[in-house]
């Protein structure tokens, strides 16, 4: 067998959206602008790991963090253009999910597993479908 080697940008690409919560935080922002406790609200993380994964997608220019002088001061988190070409990549994912993948036998203790129901992962295959 030869013996290959990964293309640095493939592998870094890789690790962004491989870690853990990255590609679910994506997800839920390709439907728009989202405030913290919006994003935080759809899934079971804490919100010092939630901000940290906030932080770490706006270092790589995927998602940029809006703050407006109101009282309270208001947050939202919003895909760059960067972060929306990624649009194809998880509806491309999505499809081979919905082919692939069996559903899932869900139990009481698996709270920590986010749930989308089929109306949502079909609005995000129709998002990409329409451009």
């Amino acid at each position: 067998m030869k013996n290959s080697t990964l293309c640095p940008r493939f592998e870094r690409g890789m690790q962004i959206l491989s870690q853990r919560w990255n590609g679910l935080i994506i997800y839920r922002l390709l439907s728009g602008p989202q405030r913290f406790c919006n994003i935080q609200s759809a899934f079971p993380v804490s919100g010092r790991l939630l901000s940290e994964r906030l932080k770490d997608l706006e270092k790589e220019g995927i998602v940029v963090r809006h703050v407006y002088a109101e009282t309270p001061v208001r947050i939202e988190y919003e895909l760059t253009e960067k972060g929306h070409a990624l649009q194809s990549t998880i509806a491309c994912i999505q499809g081979w999910s919905d082919e692939w993948i069996n559903e899932p036998q869900h139990s009481e203790s698996e709270e920590d597993v986010l749930h989308l129901s089929d109306e949502d992962c079909e609005k995000a295959a129709a998002g990409t479908k329409a451009e």
